[in-house]
Formats: structure tokens, sequence, C-alpha cells
């Protein structure tokens, strides 16, 4: 069974009710980080909405008249659940189709397929095949992503950068769910992905552990200089991590502007 969109993303199987064996990776924030202009002047935009419906069954949960993410930008959304921040990440990569617009991304429009390994995306529910190995699992992205001749060392300094090592060959049902949710940070870095789509990918994790996966990250994003797009209810990291946080509020995408530290999720 193919995607319609990108049959080499990476979803929950619980989600799409897929056997294993279906399954392609797509693939997918300095402590107190250091802020920097990590964008590119004058170069296409990694994502462009325009005049973009998300929703369900004719049910509009965000309207988007123009918008965009450059490459080498780190794009934070924040607000309460329900409203379509999950949505609007599946809508970007192409899990989800929009009820009118436009959706441009890494230099296709859907429903036109992007190169094959170009999103990295990390859903909530992390889309990890639970009998195999932390090995087998990040292998998935970085084969989904890289020649062969690369895939095994992107996948070792993946696995390394987030302190995995002693675990690679665990199977993921035996994994704490920080863990589990490093492997699926783990399988993105090792794609090496032109867009990064994370859905609350710090939940679960302390907060050691939380600078050890946002530094990895960053650090990615900027000598690959590409973009990312997370969702996060703790608008204080949001700050830290992201050039631009914008919430989603009644229907619209907005610039955050309150001093609230943690949206009610």
């Amino acid at each position: 069974m193919l995607l319609p969109f990108n049959a080499s993303l990476i979803l929950s199987i619980a989600e799409l009710m897929l056997d294993p064996k279906h399954i392609l990776s797509l693939n997918l924030g300095l402590p107190k980080h250091q802020k920097i202009n990590r964008t590119r002047k004058n170069v296409s935009a990694a994502v462009r909405l325009s005049n973009l419906e998300v929703g369900f069954q004719g049910h509009t949960l965000l309207y988007i008249e123009d918008f965009h993410v450059k490459p080498g930008e780190i794009l934070a959304i924040t607000g309460p659940s329900g409203i379509g921040k999950t949505s609007l990440l599946k809508t970007i990569a192409g899990l989800l189709k929009p009820i009118s617009g436009t959706v441009h991304v890494c230099g296709a429009t859907i429903p036109q397929r992007p190169a094959r390994g170009s999103i990295g995306y990390i859903p909530q529910k992390l889309g990890l095949v639970r009998h195999s190995s932390v090995w087998a699992n990040v292998m998935l992205g970085s084969r989904a992503g890289n020649p062969r001749s690369t895939s095994r060392e992107y996948a070792i300094d993946a696995i390394e950068a987030m302190g995995l090592g002693e675990k690679k060959n665990e199977p993921i049902k035996r994994l704490s769910g920080g863990q589990q949710r490093r492997v699926a940070t783990a399988r993105t870095l090792a794609q090496r992905p032109r867009l990064i789509l994370a859905d609350e990918f710090l939940s679960e994790l302390d907060e050691e552990t939380s600078e050890r996966v946002v530094k990895s990250v960053l650090k990615y994003v900027r000598s690959s200089e590409a973009a990312m797009i997370l969702v996060e209810h703790d608008v204080s990291r949001a700050r830290e991590i992201s050039d631009r946080l914008l919430v989603i509020d009644d229907g619209r995408l907005n610039p955050f502007i309150t001093d609230t530290s943690v949206m009610e999720v």
C-alpha cells in the first residue's frame, strides 16, 4: 500500500493501520540556545502555503492566506489542543489532503511528490516498528534519504548523538517512552532531510536529555540549511529553539505575543 503523497514517510502504524512491511521512512531544537540568523536570503522557500484551508470533511480548522519557511529557518507553532497544529503538519507532509489551497514543499506542489527523503516527520505517536531494533528503525530513515555508501555512517552518528549507542540492538518495545522518542529523532537525523516536521518531539524527556536532543537537531539544521517546523506547547522552550514563534488562534496562524510560558494541551 502506497501513501498518496510520499511513500517514504514514516508514520504511526496505529494511525494508518498499515502492516510494518509496507512502511518506508520519509524521514521525521545549544543549551540556553544562542540565537543566530540561520535563514538565507534570495532563496526559494522550503515551505510555501497559499490560501490554504486545513481540516476534515469540509470542516475547516485553519485558514492560511500566505505563509512560508525558508531553508535554515526554525519555526515553532503553539496553541491549545484540537485547533489544527498536528493537522497542519500532516497537510504539509502530504498525509492530509487540504480542503483548498496550495502546498509547496521542497520544490514540489502537492499532490506532486518531493524527492525521496526530503521530508523528515516525527509524529506524536513516533511511527516506530516496535518489534525491530533501534538500529533497524534508524536505518529505515537513513536508507530513505542517503545512498548505501553513507547510510550506515549517518545512522551510527545519529544514534550516538541521541545517546543511544548502548541500546542499538534493543527492540523498540523494551525502551522507555523517552528513549523511543530519541530513536524517532535519530531516524530523522540519519535521513538528513531538507525539511523536519516535529510534533511535540521533546515530550517525555528530562531537561538534560532534552537539551542534548535540541543541540543535535539545531546542529544539523545549521550545518545543512534544512528548515524545521515544530509543534511545541512549552512556549519558553519554543522561543529558545525557534527563529519565529506562531500561535494558532481563532482559525488563523498569528505571531505569538503573550507572556504565557506553557499552553494548555
